[in-house]
């Protein structure tokens, strides 16, 4: 990493006066150095003694009561641990994760592997793969998360003249101008001097009206003749005939701040090996889990572990990575590369594992600063996660982080584990199936009694889920994982186990933004392997409820835990199919949430000050001191504030009910658009005062939530397949008319 990650803000001059809206967290102070650094003697004999002491903790053979008394001292050592704020308690119980985990892999290595037949062999093999999958990722995961670097801003020369010049794309190809629009808008809107930003819309649709749109509002349409490598090609045909110092690159919905260039530039001018910087791509719109599950605002969303915490800590190890958008990118950096990554379709993070080769430095900032609309439904959302996983199984065939120059030994396993982690369609089938070898045929996938299980299988899963609970608490709920591996498993399976194969096969794929749903829908397409893991988990607890009646007693508590984990599996599964049940979406505007001074004009001379409590580019929703009775579609003006500059925008009523008030915004110009975005989706501190802010849930709260969801999925699954049995017994009116007739 760039020394001058470590220099003081005050070192890189002043900082300009801050605009009014400044962003939440901006301007607080530093995080001190790393408390390793600068450990008391009696941590660091603590620490010698620990590691010291691993090695033969986790070779050590135990009868089980002595297994026993070992995982209760040690859980009981991380439950002290855990009451103490600070990254050194987080080390720790990680270092105590490791040790359990590491004693459970190695007795599962050489004491249960011994099997009497084939077929328990090849079964128990599968099983321990997939644990063996499991161990990695969770040890790497430690490695990316263990000190995350917690980067602020960095101040911008005093005088605007010392800036540098920025070329904005925002690529685009089958979207809708009601996505696109509101982007460009708020693309020049950006904090930035009008001579050193110039905004291109990349068009590889080349559609007439946007071109019309592009002339009207003053930016550069942008067409080729051909999509090949469709957006990376885009972009790579763009940098060609550009010129600017930095290049910004925004997807056409994700919407930036006003503020976006002034928190994200001031890290180039510190670091002249400095690629990129990367902020995060938050969400305004709920995701189909949010959206069916009926968590949105409540749960944290799939995306929100790897924004949080995840990019985060890989800037420790100078190895976050370039996500497509929300991003500004240095143009030497990228033309050294050779433009963007065409090889794999996850051109973005190919590109920076390429300029790390080359001893470029990448910066994370964990400052939204823009926002665009999530996938509209389940099976758009599985589109998109085949794609991310088919690249990333591609880059690992064709540009493989562990071989090859230009990288230190951290930035090889944080690349790693990202792509490694998308290969866990396999290893998640085989969790959700692997009980049923023993309820079906009486395999046994692990050559040991319940008791030995228990005493070495419940410590690693309490250790491990105690410590993610920790370090990911707000940005991951406990278990929430494994119903989104669940969903996706089978369809990133068979993609990425064809892009291992052959890395060329497949194509890049546009996620579908801005659809509507107008009629809810059980998904059964993308229910169906759902559907099949779940009657083989119904037919399995029936089978270990019949073993009960006859096995031996000595094989009793075998069969209970297989049981309980077929039952388990039934819970995810259940939420599972919860997932596909698809919610109506018939707002074209999405709501957002916002509480900000506004004033009526009514057509009589009077106003009124008020506050909105939403807002969509439709509309706002104000909420008024005092009743007000309006007819529907009756003419107003609201007024906004940007510190106290008011702008006026034309309306007309769409409800009024007692003290609150709901307005559709009118026909406006090209300015008053441009100010509304001002206004609203580009405040600086809209989207960071939303970020990060889920409070941490115990798991028995987890656990109950996810019963409650999987309970209505299956109420929702065999509605589904009631109504279908009964519409396919009812014959037509007609048709009976007709036979009658006919007789």
């Amino acid at each position: 990493m760039s020394s001058s990650k470590a220099q003081p803000a005050s070192e890189a001059g002043s900082a300009p006066p801050p605009s009014p809206d400044t962003p939440l967290g901006a301007d607080r102070p530093p995080r001190p150095a790393p408390a390793f650094l600068r450990l008391w003697p009696v941590r660091l004999v603590g620490w010698l003694i620990l590691l010291t002491a691993a090695p033969a903790l986790i070779i050590a053979p135990m009868t089980f009561e002595q297994q026993l008394v070992l995982s209760i001292g040690i859980f009981l050592a991380a439950l002290f641990v855990n009451r103490f704020r600070g990254h050194f308690a987080g080390l720790v119980l990680m270092l105590l994760s490791v040790i359990v985990s590491s004693r459970y892999t190695y007795w599962r290595i050489t004491e249960t592997m011994y099997m009497d037949n084939i077929v328990d062999l090849v079964l128990g093999v599968g099983l321990l793969m997939a644990e063996l999958y499991a161990f990695v990722v969770l040890l790497l995961g430690y490695i990316q998360t263990a000190w995350p670097l917690g980067r602020k801003p960095s101040p911008l020369p005093a005088d605007p003249a010392e800036w540098p010049s920025i070329d904005l794309f925002i690529p685009t190809y089958n979207e809708p101008m009601s996505v696109v629009r509101p982007t460009v808008l708020a693309a020049q809107a950006i904090d930035w001097p009008r001579d050193k930003i110039k905004i291109y819309v990349l068009d590889d649709g080349r559609r007439p009206e946007f071109r019309e749109f592009c002339d009207a509002v003053g930016v550069t349409h942008v067409t080729r003749d051909n999509n090949r490598h469709a957006k990376a090609g885009n972009i790579n045909a763009a940098l060609k005939n550009t010129s600017a110092e930095f290049v910004a690159i925004f997807d056409c919905d994700h919407i930036p701040t006003r503020s976006f260039m002034q928190i994200a530039m001031g890290w180039f001018n510190r670091d002249a090996k400095l690629a990129m910087v990367q902020l995060p791509h938050y969400f305004f719109s709920a995701d189909p889990f949010e959206r069916n599950l009926d968590t949105f605002g409540t749960v944290p969303n799939e995306g929100e572990l790897f924004y949080g915490l995840i990019q985060d800590g890989n800037d420790l190890w100078n190895a976050s990575f370039f996500c497509g958008s929300c991003a500004v990118l240095r143009r030497t950096a990228v033309e050294e590369v050779g433009g963007i990554a065409v090889e794999t379709v996850t051109e973005d993070a190919h590109t920076a594992l390429k300029m790390h080769r080359r001893g470029w430095n990448t910066a994370y900032l964990a400052l939204p600063q823009a926002a665009g609309l999530a996938t509209e439904s389940l099976s758009g959302h599985v589109g998109q996660r085949i794609r991310w996983a088919r690249g990333m199984a591609q880059i690992f065939r064709v540009d493989n982080p562990l071989f090859g120059r230009g990288l230190h030994w951290a930035q090889r396993l944080c690349y790693l584990n990202a792509m490694l982690h998308f290969l866990y369609g396999l290893p998640r089938l085989i969790y959700l199936t692997a009980p049923l070898a023993y309820l079906y045929f009486g395999a046994s996938v692990i050559h040991a009694s319940a008791s030995m299980i228990f005493a070495f299988a419940l410590p690693h899963i309490l250790h491990a889920n105690l410590t993610n609970s920790r370090i990911q608490g707000r940005f991951r709920y406990l278990l929430w994982n494994e119903v989104y591996e669940a969903v996706l498993a089978w369809y990133i399976f068979r993609p990425t186990l064809v892009a291992l194969i052959n890395p060329k096969l497949g194509s890049f794929n546009v996620t579908a933004k801005g659809g509507l749903i107008q009629e809810q829908y059980f998904d059964t397409s993308i229910a169906k392997a759902s559907l099949v893991l779940l009657a083989l988990n119904f037919i399995g607890v029936a089978l270990g409820i019949w073993r009960l009646t006859w096995v031996d007693p000595q094989n009793i508590a075998t069969v209970w835990l297989n049981l309980a984990w077929t039952v388990y599996n039934l819970m995810i599964l259940g939420a599972c199919v919860a997932a596909a049940n698809e919610s109506r979406q018939v707002r074209a505007a999405h709501r957002v949430t916002l509480d900000v001074p506004a004033a009526l004009y009514f057509a009589n001379g009077h106003s009124m000050r008020c506050n909105t409590f939403d807002f969509s580019t439709g509309g706002l929703g104000l909420e008024l001191p005092t009743e007000v009775k309006l007819a529907p579609d009756e003419p107003i003006e609201v007024a906004l504030f940007r510190g106290d500059a008011e702008s006026r925008f034309p309306a007309t009523v769409r409800f009024s009910n007692g003290k609150r008030l709901g307005i559709r915004f009118a026909p406006m110009s090209f300015a008053q658009e441009r100010a509304l975005v001002q206004c609203t989706t580009a405040r600086a501190d809209i989207w960071a005062a939303r970020w990060g802010n889920h409070p941490r849930v115990g798991v028995h709260r987890v656990l109950a939530h996810l019963t409650s969801i999987s309970l209505v999925g299956f109420k929702d699954m065999f509605s589904h397949y009631y109504r279908a049995g009964l519409s396919r017994l009812r014959l037509p009116k007609r048709s009976v008319g007709t036979k009658k007739e006919t007789a």
